[in-house]
């Protein structure tokens, strides 16, 4: 059978620059900065004093007060995020179609804060003070479950978990389950929230998050006074449907998708492979699968961290897989502006980038100064660049070794 063609019809998102995808965009394609003081935490426990936090987010818009308190915080992101979404793609779950749409929502951590929060319970009062809505309030998969259960989506339900690549790894598996006809419509892309004293900590300890005091320059991607990512939270959700269903519908089409590659480094459990050697075999077969030569992108948005090896070594990749056409392209990080939101990330940066492709928009790195003899690409410094955009390869990596690209094509018949 033939493979079905898939798009993107309806985005939703939680982020640090604002709590639904338009004002996310507008912030975005002015270059402004998400990321403040943080205030989750005491500050003057750590070293590390700035962070990019979710601000006014009102779960009550998104869903009863009762079951909101049975939600840690990255499940209440995703499932506002996901009903924002659907009701953008103007799409109606009912019995007709319910077990044609599906969830794939990923998540790096899971529900950190339920889990410090309920360890204290328990070494102050004992366990019969621990809430029997523990293990559910924890686990990664919940935000999948949640979603589904409050949108009444009864098609596969997943949670793809691979560390800061769990958003983009899900898109991609959510988009291989429309293509080969599992479901008709997925809702996928990613969610977290480890603004904790616990994950700050170890975040801390191993010396992965900026020691720069300035949070609108903490985030510095490609600069060569980049010293570690900034984190942050929130969350990024597409609807992903066949394109018969959408012209079917005449529903808005932002982009079609239509590239996944996914590989392991085999390397370190933190740092990426010398070179960029498995980003380079992701964006690789991304392509392969899209059927592209690399001269048909026009714009990455990469991983892009601001950190030391991450954005050498990506670079090294770009150039590995685009060769003479790597200085042709933009390559731009919006983590400067968002912060890194780990399992998240590669949601909300696919939201970003088929509103690259839909209003002919590519998104600066902001903060970019000092160029590095390393990274020497052109990243789109400070400012935004309208240009017409046809085809976006969106890059996500994670500890453990995990790569995972995504390929965004303008709509065509």
């Amino acid at each position: 059978m033939e493979n079905r063609r898939v798009v993107v019809t309806g985005i939703g998102a939680v982020t640090p620059l604002g709590n639904d995808a338009a004002t996310l965009w507008d912030n975005i394609i002015h270059s402004r900065s998400g990321i403040d003081f943080i205030t989750r935490v005491n500050k003057e426990d750590f070293p590390v004093h700035v962070a990019a936090e979710v601000k006014d987010f009102d779960a009550k818009k998104y869903m009863d007060r009762k079951e909101a308190r049975k939600m840690d915080l990255f499940t209440q992101y995703a499932v506002a995020a996901s009903k924002m979404a659907v009701e953008d793609a103007n799409l109606t779950i009912d019995e007709s179609n319910a077990d044609r749409v599906g969830v794939w929502i990923g998540c790096g951590i899971g529900g950190m804060d339920t889990y410090e929060e309920q360890v204290r319970r328990f070494i102050d009062k004992g366990y019969r003070r621990v809430s029997p809505f523990f293990v559910p309030m924890l686990i990664p998969d919940m935000a999948a479950g949640q979603v589904s259960i409050q949108l009444g989506a009864k098609g596969i339900n997943s949670c793809t978990v691979t560390a800061c690549a769990s958003g983009a790894n899900s898109i991609g598996d959510a988009f291989k389950a429309v293509q080969r006809g599992d479901v008709d419509y997925i809702i996928t892309g990613g969610t977290e929230s480890p603004i904790t004293n616990m994950a700050f900590a170890g975040f801390s300890a191993m010396k992965a998050l900026t020691f720069n005091d300035n949070p609108k320059t903490a985030s510095r991607p490609f600069d060569q006074n980049r010293d570690g990512f900034v984190m942050g939270e929130g969350a990024g959700i597409l609807v992903l449907e066949t394109l018969e269903s959408a012209l079917d519908r005449g529903a808005k089409i932002y982009a079609e998708i239509i590239g996944y590659g996914a590989t392991g480094d085999a390397f370190h459990i933190t740092a990426p492979a010398e070179g960029g050697e498995g980003a380079a075999r992701a964006m690789k077969q991304a392509l392969a699968d899209a059927n592209l030569e690399p001269e048909s992108v026009d714009y990455i948005n990469a991983h892009g961290t601001s950190t030391d090896m991450n954005d050498k070594y990506e670079t090294q990749a770009i150039k590995t897989i685009y060769g003479d056409h790597a200085k042709k392209l933009a390559v731009s990080s919006t983590k400067s502006m968002t912060g890194h939101l780990l399992g998240a990330a590669g949601g909300v940066e696919s939201v970003i980038s088929v509103k690259a492709i839909d209003d002919g928009i590519i998104p600066a790195t902001i903060n970019y100064e000092t160029p590095d003899p390393d990274c020497d690409l052109d990243y789109v410094p400070n400012e935004a660049r309208k240009q017409d955009v046809n085809v976006v390869m969106s890059n996500s990596f994670g500890f453990g070794g995990h790569n995972a690209c995504l390929v965004f094509k303008k709509y065509e018949n």
